[in-house]
């Protein structure tokens, strides 16, 4: 008797402590459709509660003898290949998550299922109509129908000119209605169809030279990578060039080389703001052959990328993190812009790297990884010098313009002169002579909001967060403290609620920056980039476009406005306050803010007129901000790489953390305490190894949750892996830890 058929399937209902491949019956009616890479329902747990799982491979062994069988397939055909399954069994290895939690970061979220098997979104299909005569009898017939059916002439007039198009179009441009075109449709003069269409992404072009001219140092670096593009065996580089030397014009070219040979390239940019500047640079060399995949998308939208991709109608893939999943095939080229950005990590899970994945795709499609920087990651130049990276440097602006002068300002010193402004009187200044010149300037502050702390100036009552362990931010805006970690927010009081106290706001963030900005020039109009106007659809681009075209003199934002804008008017950028960013309990944040920093200064002088910088800190005698204010990157590098050394971070160790989240505080201590101790009995004597912790997280308590963690240094290695995994899964399994969670988590961000 022929065996059963039998599918091993990852369901979507398996938690992380007990993810592993489960066998199922596929009944005969279901054979053909349940392929590896396809979705199904199944019956899962005691309960036999539904659940999506996907199917991983086929077979007909098993050593179970009583199995469930699968309910439903819901993919006519499969959605994963092979190579991406394998991808997601390889990210459950190295980023603690289930196998399904991969598959479904894989997938447009318009194909996760809507709980009750189907997609969240459908095909988007429209009626067409198609002339079935030649169009002479088209207007022949028109004439005819001038005075009797006026309707079905205007119809047939439109048609004998176009030949086709949508009815809902036809009825629009005639003012017919859609009887007029059924009867049409009657007497056989046209016919009707329902066609699939793709809802795309607008894309704003700009008007330029399509020519790439590459500079000595450019092509230099274009030759050197071309190589390694035509080798035919997985390689990385790290393309190190000065903000404005013109990578993106080096990153064009390989593309084109890609293209050339017949293979396919992915770009992948740290924010959604960059997305749409250079989707529209690319679309100019790249045409319809290009596709755009970030958050910012309708569902719609992703989906039917997602579709275009997987059909081989793209050859071009841009977008944020998660397009490092696209289901390009024959991979040629994997750039990485801005690669030091912490941006492409996960911070839910899977807790993936998008430079991680990006490593594993090139291997197995024999592609070039390309990281591209102006201040690469510590980790990427130490591994470039290493010899693991092919390393090349650009060392001058493409427009041989100087980069910019910066000013560093004491901030102390505005106070002791009764300046309690965010904006000092030299930046002021420097302000006043772009606006008087029609020149432009970007300003960066890394807060969003009007205040980051709300507090008493008699009592000293703060305003927190009755959910999160931080200050509430007042947002001037609405009136309102809002928690921008669980979103609680709550109406300003009048007065202090402890002592009645009159209010006071310390600190400041973009929206009272920009209120400022008002105050000291009435005549300028000012825009702010943040979450809170970017929210919209196209956001990002209508701010921008705005900025650039009628010439705003002032953009104020977030992050958004320091990486990869480029405004040949913008000649003055500003850092609002550099101290923000370096006292947080992060190893990485010395790098973070010589970063920003560098960026931002990056985004002035890029044009034909010479830029400035200001940079505003209560610590002007501060060794980073000096090495960023002459962009000395490699002074930096040496810098930091030493006190890695001595700290025994990455470069020099790999770093793992187990996080335990709870209601009850100690509890929470505990559990990591029992975590720490099984770590110590399973890998006490690993050479290198320490465990560091209990400790709490920068955040220590979110949505009434408390989180503490444990640190591990050492090597990733498979072993150490596995014993990580392990011990959560155990933790979780074991009953003395009920209402207590943990998850582990790779290169973590703090």
């Amino acid at each position: 008797m022929e065996k059963r058929m039998i599918a091993k399937i990852a369901v979507s209902a398996a938690v992380f402590s007990i993810d592993r491949p489960y066998d199922y019956i596929v009944p005969d009616a279901l054979a053909e459709k349940a392929v590896p890479g396809a979705r199904v329902t199944v019956p899962f747990g005691k309960g036999n509660r539904r659940s999506e799982g996907m199917i991983l491979s086929v077979t007909r062994e098993t050593e179970f003898d009583k199995l469930k069988c699968v309910e439903s397939v819901i993919d006519s055909e499969p959605v994963l290949d092979g190579e991406q399954l394998k991808l997601a069994l390889w990210m459950r290895d190295r980023f603690f998550c289930t196998v399904y939690e991969a598959v479904k970061t894989m997938l447009p979220i318009g194909m996760w299922s809507d709980g009750k098997g189907s997609k969240r979104v459908g095909d988007k299909v429209i009626e067409t109509a198609n002339l079935l005569i030649d169009g002479e009898e088209a207007m022949e017939l028109a004439d005819q129908k001038k005075l009797s059916a006026p309707a079905q002439s205007s119809i047939l007039r439109l048609m004998a000119q176009i030949g086709s198009a949508p009815v809902k179009d036809i009825c629009i441009h005639t003012g017919a209605s859609r009887q007029s075109v059924k009867a049409l449709e009657k007497r056989g003069v046209i016919g009707t169809e329902f066609r699939e269409v793709y809802r795309r992404p607008m894309i704003f072009f700009k008007d330029e030279d399509l020519t790439v001219t590459l500079n000595r140092e450019q092509k230099a670096a274009f030759d050197g990578l071309n190589i390694l593009l035509e080798s035919g065996k997985p390689e990385a580089a790290l393309l190190y060039g000065v903000t404005g030397s013109g990578k993106t014009l080096v990153y064009i070219r390989l593309i084109q080389e890609t293209l050339d040979r017949g293979r396919n390239a992915i770009i992948l940019v740290p924010e959604i703001g960059l997305t749409p500047q250079l989707l529209s640079t690319f679309s100019g060399f790249f045409g319809d052959s290009i596709a755009v995949l970030h958050s910012s998308l309708t569902m719609g939208e992703r989906y039917d990328e997602w579709k275009r991709i997987r059909s081989g109608e793209v050859r071009v893939v841009v977008g944020t993190r998660s397009a490092v999943f696209a289901p390009l095939n024959d991979i040629g080229l994997i750039i990485i812009d801005e690669e030091q950005e912490h941006t492409y990590k996960s911070e839910n899970s899977p807790r993936y790297n998008a430079r991680d994945v990006a490593k594993y795709r090139c291997v197995r499609h024999n592609a070039l990884l390309l990281l591209g920087s102006a201040t690469p990651a510590v980790e990427s130049m130490y591994a470039a010098r290493q010899g693991k990276y092919k390393l090349f440097e650009i060392h001058e602006r493409y427009n041989k313009q100087r980069l910019p002068e910066v000013i560093i300002v004491d901030m102390r010193r505005e106070i002791m002169e009764d300046n309690g402004s965010s904006v000092s009187a030299p930046l002021r200044a420097e302000l006043m002579k772009n606006i008087d010149r029609g020149e432009q300037s970007i300003l960066f502050i890394n807060r969003r909001g009007a205040s980051a702390v709300t507090m008493c100036g008699e009592c000293g009552h703060t305003f927190t967060c009755k959910n999160c362990s931080v200050s509430m931010t007042y947002h001037s805006v609405n009136n309102r403290l809002i928690c921008h970690y669980c979103g609680h927010s709550v109406p300003l009081p009048k007065s202090c609620p402890e002592c009645g106290g009159r209010i006071k706001f310390i600190g400041a963030g973009t929206q009272r920056v920009e209120e400022e900005l008002h105050s000291l020039f009435p005549g300028a109009e000012v825009l702010r980039m943040d979450t809170d106007t970017v929210s919209a659809k196209s956001g990002h681009e209508k701010i921008l476009g705005r900025f650039a075209a009628k010439k705003i003199p002032i953009l104020v934002g977030t992050q958004m406005v320091t990486k990869g804008l480029n405004f040949d008017n913008v000649t003055l950028a500003g850092v609002i306050s550099a101290d923000q960013m370096m006292y947080i309990n992060d190893f990485r944040a010395y790098e973070r803010m010589f970063s920003v920093m560098t960026q931002v200064i990056g985004r002035s002088g890029r044009g034909d007129k010479t830029g400035r910088a200001v940079i505003q800190t209560y610590t002007p005698d501060n060794e980073v901000i000096r090495l960023a204010a002459e962009q000395d990157y490699m002074s930096f590098y040496t810098r930091e790489l030493e006190m890695r050394r001595l700290q025994g971070t990455p470069p020099f160790s790999d770093i793992f953390e187990v996080t335990v989240l709870g209601p009850e505080e100690d509890a929470v201590i505990g559990g990591c305490r029992g975590i720490k101790s099984s770590l110590m009995g399973y890998l006490g004597g690993t050479e290198g190894l320490s465990i560091l912790g209990p400790a709490p997280a920068g955040i220590a308590k979110v949505n009434n949750k408390y989180r503490y963690r444990i640190m591990i240094r050492c090597r990733n290695t498979k072993q150490i892996r596995e014993t990580i995994a392990h011990v959560v899964r155990e933790f979780s399994k074991d009953r003395s830890n009920r209402g207590l969670s943990a998850f582990a988590d790779y290169d973590p961000l703090n």
